[in-house]
């Protein structure tokens, strides 16, 4: 399938994109993140191995659409509050809503 990341056209396949990304170690993820076999990647470290372009030259939202256009689950990761790790009589939100 033809994608379009940084102006440039790339012919990819979802396939494709797995083999490049096989031993490859993922960065810690935060933001956009694309879950590539069993691991989550921040799009565009992704980007940056398909492409082999500088990060700076394409957005997260235009590789998080290619890799969404070839079959992958591209989402957010948001990273833990610091405040739970300084905390620790510090509730989840949703501890205290009542079920049912």
């Amino acid at each position: 399938m033809r994608i379009v990341i940084a102006r440039f056209p790339f012919d990819l396949t979802m396939s494709e994109v797995e083999r490049s990304m096989q031993g490859v170690e993922p960065e810690p993820a935060t933001g956009p993140c694309v879950t590539v076999g069993a691991q989550v990647y921040p799009v565009k470290q992704v980007g940056q191995v398909i492409t082999r372009q500088d990060r700076r030259d394409f957005t997260a939202n235009e590789v998080s659409r290619a890799l969404t256009r070839l079959g992958f689950t591209c989402h957010e990761v948001r990273p833990p509050r610091q405040e739970a790790f300084n905390d620790p009589s510090a509730s989840l939100p949703w501890a205290d809503t009542p079920l049912g």
